[in-house]
């Protein structure tokens, strides 16, 4: 159970006892505790998830010959192992909640990217403005607004006139994937004419060392 308190803090409640000696033993006494937390959507499973996971699906099917039965079974079950048993159905009727439709999406997704497959019946309900995708579009060079790959990281904070991007720390800039034209567009038209004209929100997200050095942007990180 998680509150947000006064001073903006959010106090995390445990609904099962939690071992102190076991977190000693893992972080010692006097160290900070690292953790991972999801705010859950309990609203139904929405109409544009299942329109979205079929879309993709149909994507997949065309590229490898593949009959879409087949995959919607694949990806079910993948969920299932992702999330330790649970099942998840996107019916009318189902009990699934919109955070658990987001899972089965972000599976679907991450497949697509890893195999290289084109987003096209589901590229106009692809959830372009979330930071999850963003990330992807990143870590894979693929552009946010038209799904080319080999796409430029655009640096939404200026980076300043005469400034090496070599010895910049690129943790601390927020970033987003763009083609060459989507670039070359936003740097002429403006972010706020860009945002309009595509639908999406233009101020990038951040990406941490390992994911800058896989993608191969060359910066002054610490450690280095």
């Amino acid at each position: 159970m998680a509150k947000i308190l006064d001073n903006g803090d959010i106090l995390i409640r445990p609904k099962t006892a939690v071992s102190l000696d076991h977190i000693e033993t893992l972080y010692g006494s006097d160290e900070l505790m690292w953790l991972d937390f999801e705010l859950v959507d309990k609203r139904k499973a929405r109409a544009q998830q299942r329109r979205l996971f079929f879309a993709l699906l149909h994507d997949i099917e065309e590229h490898f010959i593949v009959p879409q039965d087949f995959l919607k079974q694949m990806f079910y079950t993948q969920y299932s192992i992702y999330t330790a048993g649970k099942e998840i159905s996107l019916s009318d009727s189902t009990k699934s909640t919109v955070s658990d439709a987001n899972v089965l999406l972000d599976l679907v997704i991450d497949f697509m990217f890893e195999w290289h497959v084109p987003f096209k019946a589901g590229y106009e309900l692809l959830p372009r403005d979330q930071e999850y995708y963003a990330f992807q579009c990143c870590r894979h060079r693929v552009c946010t607004i038209c799904g080319r790959e080999r796409a430029d990281i655009h640096h939404v904070d200026v980076l300043g006139s005469g400034m090496n991007r070599n010895h910049v720390d690129h943790t601390k800039r927020h970033v987003m994937s763009l083609c060459r034209a989507h670039h070359s567009e936003i740097e002429q038209i403006g972010p706020q004419a860009f945002s309009e004209k595509y639908h999406v929100p233009v101020n990038g997200i951040k990406l941490d060392v390992e994911t800058l050095k896989k993608i191969g942007v060359i910066g002054n990180y610490d450690g280095d």
